[in-house]
């Protein structure tokens, strides 16, 4: 297997690079697709963000004791924080009182997991997961948050679609721009380069396992 050269290339572009293809996976998985062409029912988009809120909670959980890391800290930033506007819209879209009965499928069990073990042992790692699911909730969470409004009627930007709403995030391209700046200035040498670039194709990987568990759930009929 051939591994990236990291002598020259900035951390960001070398994962927006080594990661295409997994990337792609997880845009086209059948799941995501069907929910998006609104193939799938509101269960499906509930019992999808009910995954979500065992992942942020994984790496949410351990972010303040990242904060003063010299590697992981930069990334701790609460204008990015999810779990709170997680649990509103879980508050929306399931009955009152439902919230002891949340289950994690296998697959998110295991991708909280991985992402708690990086806050626990590796900060770098850690970075890898932080990446892939906040910028990745940032750009492309706005086209599942713009069919859930039209499919299920919620309200613009209201209960039900404010996980996708970074309320604190004024100009998301240019957040996007600083945040892959911080990434560039990541203080690793080059082998551990190459692992945070592992690490975000494993999270990739970890993500297509739990989109592919909601489609077993959520099969479209015959």
């Amino acid at each position: 297997m051939n591994t990236p050269d990291t002598t020259s290339t900035a951390l960001s572009a070398l994962i927006r690079t080594a990661s295409q293809e997994q990337h792609r996976e997880a845009n086209t998985s059948t799941f995501i697709t069907d929910l998006l062409g609104g193939r799938l029912g509101v269960e499906a988009y509930t019992r999808y963000t009910e995954q979500l809120w065992f992942l942020y909670e994984a790496l949410e959980s351990g972010a303040e004791r990242l904060a003063a890391d010299p590697v992981a800290g930069p990334f701790v930033r609460p204008e990015l924080f999810r779990l709170g506007a997680l649990e509103r819209d879980l508050a929306h879209l399931r009955e009152p009182g439902r919230r002891a009965d949340l289950t994690a499928l296998p697959a998110t069990r295991r991708y909280a997991a991985r992402v708690r073990e990086c806050a626990e042992r590796w900060p770098a790692g850690y970075v890898a997961h932080h990446y892939t699911r906040y910028l990745g909730d940032l750009s492309g969470g706005q086209i599942i948050r713009d069919r859930a409004e039209k499919t299920w009627g919620f309200a613009r930007k209201g209960d039900g679609v404010r996980f996708y709403v970074f309320e604190g995030v004024a100009n998301p391209a240019a957040f996007k721009r600083s945040y892959r700046e911080l990434l560039d200035a990541m203080p690793v040498d080059d082998l551990e380069k190459q692992r945070v670039v592992a690490e975000c194709k494993m999270a990739y990987l970890l993500n297509i396992e739990v989109f592919r568990a909601l489609g077993e759930e959520f099969p479209l009929s015959a």
